[in-house]
């Protein structure tokens, strides 16, 4: 049996929220010392709809400081900047070669911007096959996947084994690990949705002031029953709260007669969890050179991998050497 590699993956657009650090950064960072993991920042993404180049920058370099910050330590996880490293779209055209264009068009990102009217990019076509290159360039046999991900993960896996069973055995087949279900944080606004890193009303950022947070979760949304229970259905407001308490301080409210006191609990247990973050992320943003370099030398310790999946991947199609 494969060693257990894992890769989690993130997006280089918007800003990071509590539900990012809950459902991945924590996850990859409590499994450093289980298995060896990847941080990988995906900013050839955001090529895929109109962006700022200057904030695509910017947002690469903020993204690999909040991972610093939050204790991915880079010695033990690489933070992998994805357009410093060439494998990922030379190997993303190689599986191209084996995508139908049927495959690509019912990705539901495309489905939905195609169906709104308007241009849509052909990279926002293509991306999907450009994510399988990013899982399968560093043969993972992980992949901490959501419910919204796992449309991507199994293309990615269709193609694996459409190309090893074409070419010969060439790809590592990586499985999805789903997250804990209590680490699925909703927007506070609208309970009904995931928090999200561009939008919402009710999204707690990871760098966000303490009034900030504090003001957020005192305007999250409730319900007229006055009882603070895990009732998803009746009561997904207040479910959310106490989901969000027990991911941050790993305990149940203390009151369950009060909104008021659950949403002073919920404020109290984000602090205690955000403060130290802040606290790094303001030093490290002092020394950006430092960041840099991180990202430098993780993509030499992975180029290793990268540069032989692509070599078995462009021999096994028929390429010359």
């Amino acid at each position: 049996m494969a060693p257990t590699r894992r890769l989690t993956g993130f997006q280089a657009t918007g800003r990071l929220h509590l539900g990012n650090l809950l459902g991945a950064m924590r996850p990859l960072i409590a499994a450093q010392d289980a298995a060896p993991s990847i941080a990988l920042i995906a900013d050839l993404h955001a090529m895929t709809v109109e962006h700022n180049p200057t904030e695509v920058r910017a947002s690469a370099l903020e993204l690999a400081t909040v991972l610093l910050a939050a204790g991915v330590d880079p010695r033990r996880t690489p933070i992998v900047l994805q357009s410093q490293m060439r494998e990922h779209t030379e190997l993303h055209y190689l599986l191209e070669c084996v995508t139908g264009f049927g495959e690509a068009a019912r990705m539901i990102q495309f489905k939905e911007k195609s169906a709104a009217g308007g241009q849509v990019r052909l990279s926002l076509l293509t991306y999907p096959i450009l994510m399988a290159a990013d899982i399968l360039l560093y043969d993972v046999t992980q992949v901490p996947v959501g419910e919204d991900q796992n449309q991507h993960l199994e293309l990615t896996r269709t193609l694996a084994d459409r190309f090893n069973t074409r070419y010969g055995e060439t790809f590592t087949v990586p499985e999805g690990v789903k997250p804990e279900a209590a680490a699925r944080i909703m927007d506070l606004a609208d309970p009904t949705t995931k928090m999200s890193k561009t939008t919402g009303a009710g999204r707690i950022g990871l760098l966000d002031p303490p009034e900030v947070v504090r003001r957020t979760v005192a305007r999250a949304v409730t319900d007229e029953f006055a009882t603070v229970r895990r009732d998803p259905e009746r009561q997904p407001g207040v479910t959310n709260l106490i989901d969000i308490l027990a991911a941050c301080a790993g305990r149940p409210p203390a009151d369950t007669d009060s909104y008021g006191a659950l949403k002073s609990e919920v404020t109290d247990a984000i602090e205690a969890l955000l403060t130290p973050i802040r606290a790094r992320h303001a030093e490290l943003s002092d020394d950006p050179g430092y960041v840099r370099e991180v990202l430098a030398r993780s993509a030499d310790r992975v180029r290793p991998t990268a540069e032989a999946t692509v070599r078995r991947a462009r021999q096994a199609i028929g390429l010359l050497d």
